[in-house]
């Protein structure tokens, strides 16, 4: 029971990190400028009464990023 309650705070501190970059990065009002969502990649269709946003190159960025992490993370804790 113990191993279920290590990956649930596990689980639980790496949505927290996630949240807390998303609110920094957002391109609504983040602090960090970063143009995640307006990358080079990311397409955006504008029809008549509809917006439909396809960020491509913000999720394989955030992709390799999260990889990168988790491979760091898995790397360090065998």
């Amino acid at each position: 029971m113990s191993e279920l309650g290590k990956m649930l705070l596990s689980i639980a501190v790496v949505l927290a990190a996630i949240g807390i970059a998303l609110m920094l990065f957002s391109p609504a009002g983040g602090r960090a400028h970063f143009p995640l969502g307006r990358l080079p990649g990311d397409f955006t269709w504008r029809g008549k009464n509809s917006v439909v946003y396809f960020p491509l190159a913000s999720s394989l960025l955030i992709s390799v990023v999260l990889s990168l992490i988790f491979w760091l993370i898995h790397r360090f804790t065998r």
